[in-house]
């Protein structure tokens, strides 16, 4: 496999509420950025779903990062790909090389909701 891939992490802040609770804080300055390359990115889904008000378009992209690489990237971020905001599908799964148990790689699925 080829590992010329690359997309932005982003990770929310957090801000107080009006209950004094911590929340996720999405603002533009609140947030941070994190590049991540040697990504390899392959198209992976894509389903439609049609109603009467909309037709909603979801696409999906399989990540697998290069070996011996662990980037810092969970289910709770956004990421930034050619031009698109995108969301981590469930969880981010990690390899262990079976011979030193030490972390191999990384994969996941990164969606993007239309409509």
């Amino acid at each position: 496999m080829f590992f010329f891939d690359s997309l932005v992490r982003v990770r929310a802040g957090t801000r107080t509420d009006r209950g004094g609770n911590q929340v996720k804080d999405w603002s533009p300055d609140k947030v941070n950025r994190l590049p991540v390359d040697q990504l390899n990115i392959q198209p992976a889904t894509q389903n439609e779903d049609q109603d009467a008000t909309r037709t909603a378009v979801v696409t999906g992209w399989h990540v697998q990062s290069a070996e011996g690489t662990h980037p810092d990237i969970t289910a709770a971020d956004r990421l930034e790909w050619k031009g698109m905001t995108l969301e981590v599908q469930g969880e981010v799964a990690e390899w262990s090389d079976p011979l030193t148990g030490e972390p191999h790689h990384i994969e996941f699925t990164m969606i993007r909701a239309t409509g």
